[in-house]
């Protein structure tokens, strides 16, 4: 796991110390994601610069040293990430006469480049990985980003220059840019509470989309209006743009209309033997290896896996809170108890937690508002005082079906779509008509009449968002509502215009029969790269501790995606067939239990110790003076959340973290 960045100067003007002292000054903004080596690879008569830190994972010798060079001479590459079948690799390349000096899979992945070409390299390679490979023959940069967006990799133009980073602050470095907020991808996070790929929060700079790769040749003349950021066609008359070399859309269309044919015996038999096989695999390293722990489905069953191809206890960590319908560290910890691992909790304190909230705009580098940040940023850094590699559950709620939304959505439709589109708006109106408030307390006689499995936090919430979502036409419009924080951020946002995304493109929707498939797929291409993994990623490489993610590997996605919806869902809940495999190891009454996520009490937070620091960002005068946001939709949510009347958590908090960075980062108007 590393920190990578460079340059392409087509200008070729810049001489070699020049172009070394910039790019080694881009890659020591990355040192939290290598500080093991540092190196610098440049050639000034092509305008080349290539940069690298290093977290020593595999092969901790000089031989692993970055950036490296090909046997032949031809390529030179920085590279992110983890070639987890890299021995089946190597084994295949021996055959055909490649020498290796080393056992990085860096060296690896060169060798293979070489033998068979970039595109057809990155098929046969299972991991995550973004990587920037010079030909030095062809004279052509070759950027690349894993299937699913596991590492990060942003791009985009400085004057004559295209620049690219792991992180934002890399780019930032480069002499000459200009930090100008793009308004359009700020409408675009107060939706989501992200900024979705292919934007990120500054103009002319994008997210490589995962599963492609971007190429430039360094002998053409190529402007920055040359470039698209989509790999399909746009209005854009772009001459470059990335291409696939993995496509999430096929994967899932191939796998529905081409179904296991199986029992459900064997299908929990298959499943069963592919994780254990991924986890393995990732498993493989020259460093201390544990696992996150939550005590849910995903992360009780990597745990279980890892477990039972082990002879030592694996190290498990897991996170707890006071607020008990906030705190999982009880069920985390009687599974750790059941497998025999060696556990380590950290019950944290709401001023520990508070702790981290300065931290953030740092980490995260663009604004990011999954306050689950906070929980996910403690347990990396628990575990790094023990390891350096840690695995986790990642990916299972989307490929088996763990989100209420799911099921929840499939069935509201079912019973909403029929009836006349006045009747669910007056519907709704009645529901709106209460406060969540009411609505918890009133059903919360009700709930505790309920299986566990049927129980809520804030139902009262939920009931709201129900309401919201009544009157649309389509289950994808319903979809997007359910997603939204802000619905309609353009009013929000000044001098903004929401892009189209693949959201809202049904262009770029895949063709599946059922509205759950389509939720899970569009989950799978954004929620998941853009929230999930950056989350994961960033809180884990803020500590210098790699994550690795089984349930993303490329032959388990693809057998999730054949396996039918009623292996998924049963009896008004999802995962039946991950819990299916999970049951083998762990007793079903350790983990019959609702999702609880992995949460903070935020919404209190707002109305107590974080009250303060919030009123002050959330200032008027302050948001008119800024000039982003219109001061009164957040002024008088502001006021109602306060009050207690509703809970805007989620809307607030995205604002919040946009103020917190905006304080640590210095736009250019």
């Amino acid at each position: 796991m590393c920190g990578i960045t460079g340059f392409l100067d087509l200008s070729r003007r810049t001489g070699a110390d020049a172009l070394q002292a910039t790019v080694k000054r881009m890659a020591d903004r990355l040192l939290h994601r290598g500080p093991d080596d540092e190196g610098a690879w440049v050639d000034a008569e092509h305008g080349i610069a290539l940069g690298h830190r290093r977290l020593s994972i595999l092969d901790l010798s000089p031989e692993g040293h970055q950036p490296m060079v090909s046997a032949s001479g031809r390529y030179v590459v920085v590279f992110n990430g983890e070639i987890y079948n890299f021995a089946e690799l190597r084994q295949a390349l021996e055959a055909l006469g490649h020498r290796f000096r080393g056992h990085s899979d860096t060296e690896i992945m060169l060798a293979a480049c070489e033998q068979w070409g970039v595109a057809p390299a990155l098929v046969r390679g299972r991991g995550m990985l973004a990587f920037a490979l010079w030909d030095r023959q062809e004279r052509v940069l070759h950027l690349a980003r894993d299937r699913l967006g596991e590492k990060p990799l942003y791009y985009g133009w400085v004057n004559e220059t295209l620049v690219f980073g792991s992180e934002l602050k890399a780019i930032a470095a480069y002499p000459g840019f200009q930090a100008a907020i793009a308004r359009d991808a700020l409408a675009l996070y107060m939706r989501h509470n992200y900024i979705p790929a292919p934007h990120s929060i500054y103009r002319g700079i994008y997210k490589l989309l995962p599963g492609c790769t971007l190429s430039i040749n360094g002998r053409q003349h190529i402007r920055a209006g040359d470039f698209s950021p989509y790999p399909h066609p746009d209005p854009r008359p772009a001459t470059i743009r990335p291409v696939r070399f993995w496509s999430a859309r096929e994967v899932a269309e191939r796998g529905v209309a081409e179904p296991f044919a199986g029992s459900a015996t064997e299908a929990v038999e298959r499943l069963d033997a592919l994780v254990r096989d991924a986890v393995g695999l990732q498993m493989v390293a020259d460093v201390p290896v544990g696992a996150f722990l939550s005590g849910g489905i995903d992360s009780s069953t990597v745990v279980a896996l890892m477990q039972a191809q082990c002879t030592r206890p694996v190290k498990t960590f897991s996170i707890g809170f006071g607020e008990p319908e906030y705190n999982e560290a009880e069920y985390a910890r009687a599974v750790a108890r059941h497998l025999g691992t060696e556990h380590r909790e950290l019950y944290v304190s709401p001023d520990e937690a508070l702790a981290v909230i300065p931290r953030l705009p740092a980490l995260y580098d663009e604004p990011f508002a999954d306050a689950s940040q906070i929980p996910t940023y403690l347990v990396a850094q628990l575990a790094r005082q023990h390891v350096t590699v840690s695995l986790s559950g990642d990916g299972g709620d989307e490929l088996f079906t763990g989100y209420d939304r799911y099921f929840l959505g499939r069935s509201i439709w079912g019973k909403i779509g029929w009836l006349p589109e006045r009747l669910r708006r007056g519907a709704a109106g009645a529901l709106t008509s209460v406060s969540p408030r009411t609505w918890s307390h009133g059903l919360a006689a009700v709930s505790a009449l309920l299986p566990r499995r049927h129980r809520y936090a804030n139902p009262g919430d939920k009931v709201h968002k129900l309401a919201e979502v009544l009157s649309f036409r389509q289950p994808e419009a319903m979809y997007l509502s359910m997603l939204s924080h802000w619905k309609n951020p353009t009013a929000v946002v000044l001098g903004a215009q929401e892009p189209l995304t693949v959201l809202t493109d049904p262009a770029q929707w895949a063709q599946l029969p059922e509205f759950t498939q389509r939720m899970m797929y569009l989950d799978t291409i954004t929620y998941l790269p853009d929230d999930i993994l950056t989350k994961v990623d960033r809180a884990a490489m803020g500590v210098s501790l790699e994550s690795r993610i089984p349930l993303l590997d490329p032959r388990v996605v693809e057998f999730a995606w054949q396996v039918p919806l009623a292996m998924k869902v049963r009896n008004g809940a999802g995962k039946w067939l991950l819990r299916q495999v999970l049951s083998k190891y762990v007793p079903r009454e350790l983990i019959d239990r609702p999702k609880m996520g992995f949460g903070v009490p935020i919404d209190h937070w707002l109305r107590g110790p974080l009250r303060a620091w919030a009123e002050e960002l959330l200032n008027e005068t302050r948001l008119t003076r800024e000039g982003y946001f219109n001061p009164q939709p957040i002024r008088q949510k502001w006021a109602e959340h306060l009050s207690g009347q509703r809970n805007w958590q989620y809307l607030l908090w995205n604002v919040l973290m946009f103020q917190a960075w905006l304080g640590e980062h210095e736009p250019t108007r």
